[in-house]
């Protein structure tokens, strides 16, 4: 998966000529943890439910056509490798930049559980 996949998928939505805008993160490992530490690897466990439900009600925002998530989990990442994309299409900036901040946050605190591995 990559992130032009995902905005060609938002693209083919039935509704993105409703969008104006189109907001991407594209989450990596970082060489450092928050604490400083060194980071040689990362692995991350998804809870798919609860990510499937977080999806759900930010499409229900105002102005918003759609949102999609890949997040890598499995095998371990190493640094600089992609850990997250997140897609939101929306009508207009205000809009489009609060959701992906919100499902960003949700996404961080309640879906996905991460394991660093340090030097």
């Amino acid at each position: 998966m990559d992130i032009t996949t995902l905005l060609d998928q938002i693209k083919q939505h039935p509704d993105y000529h409703k969008a104006g805008m189109i907001l991407c993160h594209n989450g990596v490992v970082r060489k450092t943890s928050r604490e400083g530490e060194e980071v040689t690897g990362l692995e991350i466990v998804v809870d798919h439910d609860r990510l499937d439900q977080i999806i759900t009600e930010q499409k229900k925002r105002p102005g918003i056509v759609e949102i999609l998530i890949h997040i890598y989990e499995g095998e371990p990442l190493a640094v600089g490798d992609d850990v997250m994309f997140l897609v939101v299409a929306g009508n207009i900036r205000e809009n489009v930049i609060e959701t992906l901040t919100d499902t960003l946050n949700l996404v961080k605190s309640e879906v996905t559980k991460k394991t660093q591995f340090f030097k």
